[in-house]
Formats: structure tokens, C-alpha cells, sequence
């Protein structure tokens, strides 16, 4: 007689724990430091405020040794000069520039001299690891317009903070501080003695790998908010919203950053309808081709430029 097995039975399999994904710990004493107050708008600007010009443009510079460079600008082409009717008043004008660079690890030195009579220098000097003076000064012929201004940066663990002196009796101070690893606050207050005029204003700037987003408002009546998506290392968007709340003017734009493996281009659109773009092509080693061409529908400007960068 055959022996009987009873069919073995298998267990049901435990039932599998669902992966709990702890959060990052933040650890608040070792906060990345943030970047300056006055560039928290960086990467909007690159993208929507390209340096535009009309007319024809030839840069040369020349490197004399590593800290040492000197620098010839010429330029031809139309001034816009103000006046009361809505047409946009041009005028020919041509000028040279004139420019030498002093590079150092811990001094730096520019100065333009143009053919007008106006004398641009600036300096930056470190004047510790973690304080830095920067000035600029601007002098011209013209009785009561030169200018200058004084800046103290103090970079600090997590933190930045400035102290402004200018001409004209113009005090100013400034504070931004990481408050998380992606976000920083800081505010502003500043003092025009004369025009007896005083401010203060806010910010915040939140910023990941992919995008970045700020805000600014200040007493004047400015408020600014702009966002930077980067779609790819080498594509970018980006938007601004600017709004005044005591003179009610609006503008918004949009804009985009796209750098190709010899060129890079830029180019925007706004709520007033002009339309910009912005090209720089390499030709060779130390040659780069530029345009420039913008388009304001509403006052009827069409401006073009194109010149020639010779040097590194």
C-alpha cells in the first residue's frame, strides 16, 4: 500500500516594509555662505540685461605679462539725447578708450581714460581673508558730475555684510544671511544726505540646482521678483517682474541664455514690446564676432551693433 504524503504547503511571503526615506539633517552651524547682497538678480541679469549697443564696437587687449594688460576700445555710433517729444532724438558721436589692468591675488586696478575727458578706476584690495575694500571713482570735465564710492565686504561663515560710502553724502549698509542651505534673507538701509532721501528694502533668494528665485522690495516703492530655470548645462530661462508702487509703472520679460559649443546667445521680449538678442561667436582662439540688435515697437527704435573682440 502506497504511503501517503500530504502535500507540502508554502508559506505566504512577508508582506515587504515599505521604504521609509529618512530626511537630509541640516546641519545649521556649517550654512554655505551667500553671495553678495547687491547680485542677488545674477543670473536674470546674465540672461535678460546683456550689455546692448548701437553703432560699431572693437575692443583690443593686450597682455603685457601676468599681471599687467592693457586695453584699446573703439566705438562709432549714435547717443540718444533727451527730449520732450515721444521720437527718440540721435546724435553721431565717436570716442576712443584707453584702459590698464593691474591683477594681483590680493590687488586688483582699473582705469578708462576716453576721449571726452572722463577718467573710470576702480580698485579692490583684500585687505584681510575676509574684508575687502572696493572703489570706484569717475571724473569728468563737467562741473559737480564726477563721482565716487567707497565699499567695505566682510564675508563671513554664512553671512555677508557691506558698508557703503559715496559721494554726495550717500551712506548705505547691508546684511544677507543663509538661513537654510537654499535659502537666504537680508536687508538694506541707506542715507543721501544730499538730497535728503533715506531707504530701506528686503530680500530673499532661494536657489537649487535647477532654478533660482528672488525677491526684492524697498521703500522707494520698488518691487522685484525674478526666476531662473536651468533647463541644461547650456539652456537657460529666465523672467523678471519689476513694479514701482508710487509712480504704478509695470514691466515684465522674459528671456532665455543658450551657449552653443562656439557661440553664445542671448536674447528677451518685455511687456513694452521690445524685443532683444545678444550674440557672441568665436571665430578663433582670442577672436570673438559680436551682435547686438533691439526693438522697442511702441517708441518705433531699431538699434544694431556689431563689432569685434581681439584678445583674451
Amino acid at each position: 500500500m502506497a504511503t501517503l504524503v500530504p502535500p507540502a504547503t508554502t508559506a505566504p511571503p512577508a508582506a515587504s516594509k515599505p521604504t521609509v526615506i529618512e530626511p537630509e539633517k541640516v546641519d545649521y552651524l556649517n550654512l554655505p555662505c551667500p553671495i553678495p547682497y547687491e547680485e542677488i538678480h545674477r543670473e536674470a541679469l546674465m540672461s535678460l540685461k546683456p550689455e546692448l549697443f548701437e553703432g560699431m564696437r572693437f575692443d583690443f587687449t593686450k597682455v603685457l605679462n601676468p599681471r599687467f594688460v592693457l586695453s584699446h576700445s573703439l566705438f562709432m555710433g549714435p547717443t540718444e539725447i533727451p527730449s520732450q517729444s515721444s521720437e527718440t532724438i540721435k546724435i553721431p558721436t565717436a570716442h576712443y578708450e584707453f584702459g590698464a589692468n593691474f591683477l594681483d591675488p590680493r590687488l586688483m586696478l582699473f582705469g578708462r581714460l576716453l576721449t571726452d575727458g572722463r577718467l573710470n578706476a576702480r580698485v579692490k584690495v583684500d585687505l584681510s581673508e575676509n574684508l575687502t575694500l572696493k572703489a570706484n571713482a569717475q571724473l569728468t570735465n563737467e562741473p559737480h558730475m564726477s563721482q565716487g564710492m567707497a565699499n567695505f565686504d566682510y564675508k563671513g561663515k554664512d553671512y555677508r555684510s557691506q558698508f557703503q560710502l559715496g559721494s554726495g553724502a550717500l551712506f548705505g549698509a547691508n546684511y544677507i544671511q543663509s538661513v537654510t542651505p537654499n535659502l537666504s534673507l537680508g536687508g538694506e538701509v541707506f542715507w543721501a544726505g544730499q538730497h535728503r532721501k533715506s531707504g530701506i528694502g528686503y530680500a530673499a533668494r532661494y536657489n537649487t540646482d535647477k532654478m533660482v528665485a528672488t525677491g526684492q522690495v524697498a521703500s522707494t516703492g520698488m518691487v522685484a521678483l525674478s526666476y531662473v530655470h536651468k533647463v541644461s548645462e547650456k539652456v537657460s530661462l529666465a523672467s523678471d517682474f519689476m513694479y514701482n508702487y508710487m509712480s504704478r509703472d509695470v514691466t515684465a520679460s522674459v528671456g532665455y541664455d543658450y551657449i552653443l559649443r562656439q557661440c553664445r546667445l542671448r536674447g528677451k521680449i518685455d511687456s513694452n514690446g521690445c524685443t532683444a538678442a545678444f550674440l557672441e561667436e568665436r571665430l578663433n582662439m582670442g577672436l570673438n564676432f559680436i551682435l547686438s540688435a533691439e526693438i522697442d515697437h511702441r517708441k518705433k527704435d531699431y538699434k544694431f551693433g556689431f563689432g569685434l573682440t581681439v584678445g583674451e
